[in-house]
């Protein structure tokens, strides 16, 4: 059994003891109700979340966590994800000749015994309003697996591997069911649909349901469950700084497990580095002092040998399948992704904001540092990732050419937060990695030898290394910043607002009315392979407001880039844009849609970070009025925005339609030309539970 494997604290009053692991292990054999009693829970967690088709049920009660989505419309589905093994198991239907519709009546707990082992899972009932559904496939196990059949890759490879990722359907009159073992002969997978006002008929070489009445509804029971090893929420998570904000509450805690915090549900219920490390720094003010701690050891106990962020873990059966592959033998050693770049720089300032500047974490960081993982400490851990980092910097500080930046890695399309393959406009040299992050982690090394904690973890000649690579941070800043500097003159500027207005049919009145006579000055999205900017409007800058202290002239600057209305500026009606390609050549356009996922479309978390890091500034002494009064208007505009998408606001991310001057919310994954389809509950989304409107704004 995996419990807390992510590294212990000694801190007083932390949740890691022998008789709280004993409590823990008992209420798995026993189930949830002696799990419950054992953690002290309270009532299972409930919630549900609608958007566009989609009816999002999310249930939690100690070794339970499932989160069903049934998917009206013409393309029905039944689909259940559980962060136990990062697993699930679905059902799709071919699509329909007129919509249907499902309603969700209730949703309980299911624990059961199968072979010895405990399979945790729920039931559910359900009605759908259709003539005739015909079954299109069931597919159960790795989560990963699911979401590339969702988006129309199938799972011929790993078929390939071996056929029984498809369990063979178990059909009666009322009923069908399917189950299997994992690959390894682990505890598997189940799901069944059963009714009692229909029948299950097979036509054609397939199952076909039909209601024994027509035009009613029928009603389904739905059973799912996983007999993977599952996750131990926490009993405690928030204090009491936390906004009163329920909906946020619930998709947090249904994310926060001791062994680690998940990205999102259902698409990834799992570990993400980088979305763990900037979840903890922005809810770091209203988490739990365990949570914290959690956090970054589950970052820490995933690093590579030479100390890199694991940015996704493959487990449960998807790392069987990947040791089948690669190996030719099963195993369900977990399997890390290092591809890439942005986590190993996250890493330093985000523990550091912890473990030296909120008093919290200061006051157990040496503690922290030395509690056990693995054969070592954590604080060896961590001096890794600071060496890797400050190694990664020096031919740059040495000399500042685009070739010494960090890039990509070699062959990779991705490496940081906007990983899909146009996210960054097929550049080669990301700027929040090199203008913001690196800077920010050389200056967070140099924290830390100021504080000393790094002395039991490190050799003089280390600790020497490191103190040159914190002394260049400025350097670094200043001239890879001017390496991403887009300069266009006025003229070129409205010329690119207007064409690319009508291309995508929006107005550009409000957009022109807002550019001045002076030229548009603003930080590329990336440097392509030849060192040239792609000159992509961004909402990257959120970055270098929260971890930087960019000067004022840089701050006037980028911030009437920025806040101007779309499609000059980042601003709608639904939010603030994550991109914006008008400055760009004309066949970058397409690229970065509506449809894009990381497009012209809107990012819940992109938006915390901005405003985080507005008010971080506008927390300084050192600003003039007009600056100032520049950040304070930026802030009541970015804040109109954030409250507007209220009803998304746990999303992943959102898209939008546009009629009659307006902007309107648009369901990321609701269009057949969306690029994928957004969790409706997103860890880092959840970020606006330390974030308060500012004072005389009010969200409803």
């Amino acid at each position: 059994m995996r419990l807390s494997t992510m590294g212990s604290s000694v801190r007083k009053g932390r949740w890691r003891c022998v008789a709280c692991v004993l409590a823990v292990v008992a209420g798995l054999a026993a189930g949830p109700a002696a799990w419950a009693a054992a953690r002290g829970a309270e009532a299972p967690l409930q919630f549900r979340i609608t958007e566009g088709n989609i009816e999002n049920a999310f249930f939690q009660d100690g070794p339970i966590a499932a989160h069903l989505l049934l998917s009206s419309g013409d393309k029905p589905r039944v689909l259940v994800a559980f962060p136990a093994g990062n697993s699930g198991a679905g059902v799709w239907f071919e699509p329909t000749d007129q919509p249907v519709h499902w309603a969700l009546d209730g949703v309980k707990g299911q624990h059961r015994m199968v072979a010895g082992h405990a399979w945790n899972g729920i039931v559910a009932e359900a009605r759908v309003s259709a003539g005739r559904l015909v079954l299109k496939d069931a597919v159960l196990g790795s989560i990963r697996v699911l979401r590339d059949y969702q988006l129309g890759q199938g799972y011929a490879q790993q078929v390939a591997v071996t056929p029984q990722i498809v369990a063979v359907p178990q059909l009666t009159e009322r009923s069908v069911h399917w189950q299997r073992q994992r690959l390894d002969g682990a505890p598997g997978y189940a799901i069944a649909l059963s009714t009692d006002n229909g029948r299950f008929v097979r036509e054609g070489g397939h199952i076909v349901l039909r209601p024994d009445r027509a035009g009613e509804a029928l009603r389904l029971r739905i059973e799912a469950s996983t007999g993977e090893t599952p996750l131990t929420p926490f009993a405690h998570l928030l204090n009491d700084r936390a906004q009163p904000d329920l909906r946020s509450r619930e998709a947090l805690q249904f994310l926060s497990y001791r062994e680690k915090f998940l990205a999102g549900s259902w698409r990834f219920d799992t570990y993400f580095g980088r979305d763990t490390l900037m979840s903890l720094r922005l809810l770091m003010p209203v988490l739990q002092p365990a949570a914290v701690d959690a956090g970054i050891a589950s970052v820490l106990a995933r690093l590579s040998s030479d100390g890199q962020v694991a940015h996704e873990e493959g487990i449960g059966e998807f790392a069987v399948l990947q040791h089948l592959k690669q190996e030719g033998k099963p195993s369900a050693a977990p399997i890390y992704d290092y591809t890439m770049i942005d986590g190993n720089v996250m890493l330093p300032p985000v523990a550091a904001a912890w473990l030296l500047e909120d008093p919290r974490g200061r006051e157990g960081a040496r503690a922290f540092l030395a509690g056990k993982l693995g054969a070592g400490r954590q604080g060896d851990a961590l001096v890794r990732n600071l060496l890797f980092v400050a190694a990664g910097s020096e031919a740059f500080a040495r000399k500042p050419v685009y070739t010494n930046l960090v890039a990509l890695k070699p062959g990779a399309k991705v490496g940081q937060w906007r990983d899909s393959n146009e996210g960054i406009g097929r550049g080669r040299y990301p700027y929040d990695v090199n203008a913001v992050w690196m800077p920010a982690a050389l200056r967070a090394i140099g924290q830390f030898l100021d504080a000393g904690l790094l002395d039991d973890y490190t050799t003089p000649a280390q600790r020497e290394r490191l103190r040159m690579a914190a002394a260049s941070a400025g350097d670094w800043e200043r001239h890879a910043s001017a390496l991403f500097t887009v300069h266009l003159s006025n003229k070129l500027a409205t010329g690119q607002v207007h064409d690319y207005a009508r291309q995508i049919g929006v107005s550009d009145a409000a957009a022109l009315k807002a550019m001045d006579d002076a030229g548009l000055e603003f930080p590329a999205i990336a440097l392509d392979a030849q060192g040239k900017p792609i000159p992509v409007l961004h909402s990257d800058e959120g970055f270098r407001l929260l971890f930087g202290r960019p000067d004022a002239a840089a701050l006037d600057r980028n911030f009437a880039s920025l806040m101007r209305p779309f499609p000059a500026g980042l601003m709608t009606d639904v939010g603030m844009l994550v991109a914006n390609p008008a400055y760009a050549d004309r066949e970058v356009w397409p690229r970065f849609g509506k449809n894009a996922y990381h497009g012209t479309v809107v990012w819940a978390w992109q938006q915390a970070v901005m405003a985080a890091g507005l008010k971080r500034q506008l927390a300084r002494d050192d600003l003039p009025a007009a600056t100032r009064k520049h950040l304070v208007a930026a802030q009541t505009q970015l804040w109109q925005a954030i409250c507007a998408a209220g009803a998304v606001r746990t999303s992943e991310l959102w898209s939008w339609s546009y009629a009659d001057g307006h902007y309107r919310i648009a369901p990321f994954g609701a269009g057949s030309a969306d690029e994928d389809e957004s969790n409706a509950a997103q860890l880092w989304s959840t970020v606006f539970l330390a974030l308060p409107p500012p004072a005389g704004q009010f969200c409803h």
